[in-house]
């Protein structure tokens, strides 16, 4: 069941990230240079913390 939790999570967090970064660029008012960077930076981070919470959850029952 674990697999359809980080899968869920990773195709939430994708989207997320895709929407975080367009945030990120219509505040800053042009697009970055480096995109691809930059948006992989956002979704490391949220799955690192999201992965971690997944596994401290299905462990814990």
């Amino acid at each position: 069941m674990e697999f359809v939790y980080y899968t869920l999570a990773g195709l939430i967090l994708y989207a997320l990230s895709d929407w975080i970064l367009k945030q990120i660029e219509k505040w800053r008012g042009q697009v970055f240079e480096q995109r691809t960077l930059i948006f992989f930076v956002i979704i490391l981070v949220l799955a690192l913390t999201s992965f971690k919470a997944i596994e401290i959850i299905t462990t814990s029952s």
